[in-house]
């Protein structure tokens, strides 16, 4: 058991093709992706580019292999397998992933779906008692291995604060009466059962407002005989922030918050995503946070979270803008996945508090790549930029870059008026700069930190002094697309870009 002291320090990896055999799920977010026992993760649903999921991928831990099984089992409309949706709930009991609304287009549901693992077979399910309403958006959890309890969701009309209790067994719905103070209604909100407790955390309330809320629901184990009651718990430490979308995964004696959005920024009307962990520790009751390498996913939020022993598993997740596909492992650092990066520490240049390193860089060992490595050390050092050697070969070359191109023309209709379209930035505020000039203006200040730094150097010998001020600091040098970057990063990409403006001539 681990006590206050104890919390280890996890690393980011990004998962590498050999760590999965077979065909990995396309992106999505607001799918769902449970734990069946020990043997595998059961991923289901989801959306990408508006269009609404219905397949279904397994990723077989012992093999470490992803499949898509073919499944049997119709529904009243002919078809095998729940229709498409996501934002629904999944819960697993034993062999069985248990499915319950969501929404497919512009409409909520209010179907209940079984998914036999053993035999891959679908069966949609009748249901007695009180039937909730069709809803989107809610959170649910096992009640050891029968029942299944959900609160709460968005109707289409209002947010919703009830609480439904599923027998497996029986299929009989329950909802629960519960007396005294209630939380506020919401949707996009974590619950998770934890001994005795459903814990729920967060999620959008009505009006509008993200909340950053714990609650705590007793009476639900028959056993016990308590009288159902909500508790606003209000921990000591390091809370998380308020945030919407996120996950909570269990893992030891630890619950585990990462990601989710929340309402703010320096423009309101978009919402700012995270990409930190928080930890509630059930061991010292507080939250606190994890302690991480810097180089973490992209922020994001309606992603999947589960766990594999010691291991966690990202997958998918929305950024207001991009919806990833990508996998991550978050391992303890003594995981043989956590050595991967250990060994390739001589091969990357450091990464400092502000920047991270992209953890698929590598260095050629060759003459070339060693002289060269001390010119990117010497850029490191001077401009405190963590960078991997090749990632500038990566960086497009201005005359290559059409979009760069195309922006340059809306500006004054010349050809390539790199002068016109840095202009442009070198008077724009944060508020005015759109969506569409983020990746071609995040290029350009990385081919101005290359062109009037790297390209005055001498391969042969040390890199002359450049006009780039010492104690300035670079922080999206390492970001590989604008898909990185978060709406809160905008005004200091900017500010960075126009201050090496000002440092540098125009060719």
């Amino acid at each position: 058991m681990e006590t206050r002291s104890q919390l280890k320090t996890h690393y980011w990896v990004r998962a590498s093709p050999s760590d999965f055999g077979g065909t990995l799920p396309q992106p999505r977010s607001g799918h769902t992706a449970v734990n069946i026992g020990k043997s595998k993760i059961v991923v289901f649903g989801g959306l990408v580019d508006r269009k609404f999921l219905s397949d279904l991928f397994v990723y077989d831990i012992e093999n470490k292999l992803w499949f898509q099984p073919e499944c049997t089992g119709t529904g009243s409309d002919g078809q095998v397998g729940p229709r498409p949706r996501a934002f629904h709930i999944a819960v697993a009991i034993d062999c069985h992933m248990f499915i319950f609304g969501g929404r497919s287009g512009g409409k909520r549901l209010g179907d209940f779906w079984v998914l036999d693992t053993d035999i891959w077979q679908w069966s949609e399910l009748t249901s007695f008692g009180d039937l909730p309403s069709p809803r989107d958006f809610a959170a649910a959890s096992a009640i050891g291995n029968r029942k299944i309890v959900m609160y709460g969701g968005w109707d289409g009309k209002k947010w919703l604060s009830d609480v439904y209790v599923l027998d497996t067994i029986s299929l009989e719905w329950m909802e629960l009466s519960v007396s005294g103070v209630l939380p506020p209604p919401r949707c996009g909100h974590t619950a998770t059962m934890v001994e005795k407790r459903l814990l729920v955390y967060g999620g959008r309330g009505g009006g509008g407002p993200i909340m950053g809320d714990l609650w705590a629901l007793k009476g639900l184990i028959e056993d016990e005989n308590e009288s159902p009651g909500w508790t606003q718990l209000k921990l000591p430490g390091q809370a998380p922030a308020a945030s919407c979308g996120h996950t909570v995964t269990s893992g030891g004696p630890n619950l585990l918050l990462f990601g989710g959005h929340a309402t703010g920024g320096w423009l309101s009307r978009y919402d700012v995503y995270h990409n930190d962990c928080v930890v509630l520790d059930r061991v010292s009751v507080q939250w606190r946070r994890l302690p991480t390498n810097n180089d973490r996913p992209a922020a994001r939020a309606y992603h999947s979270m589960t766990c594999i022993g010691s291991r966690y598993l990202l997958f998918g997740g929305f950024d207001g803008k991009s919806t990833y596909g990508d996998i991550w492992w978050l391992v303890p650092e003594e995981d043989p996945i956590a050595k991967r990066l250990t060994m390739s520490l001589p091969a990357v240049i450091p990464e400092n508090k502000n920047a991270s390193i992209a953890n698929d860089s590598f260095i050629s060992q060759d003459k070339e790549g060693q002289t060269e490595g001390s010119i990117f050390s010497e850029l490191h050092r001077k401009l405190e930029v963590s960078v991997s050697l090749n990632h500038h070969k990566l960086i497009m070359d201005e005359l290559e870059d059409r979009e760069f191109a195309e922006l340059a023309s809306q500006v004054n209709g010349e050809k390539f008026p790199s002068n016109a379209l840095r202009h442009h930035w070198k008077m724009s505020s944060p508020e005015s700069i759109q969506l569409k000039e983020l990746s071609p203006l995040l290029r350009d200040y990385q081919r101005l930190i290359i062109r009037h730094h790297l390209n005055k150097v001498d391969l042969k010998s040390q890199p002359v002094e450049s006009g780039f001020p010492e104690r300035e600091t670079f922080r999206y040098y390492h970001i590989r697309n604008a898909m990185q970057l978060r709406i809160d990063d905008i005004p200091s990409l900017l500010a960075e870009y126009k201050e090496l403006l000002s440092y540098v001539k125009e060719n």
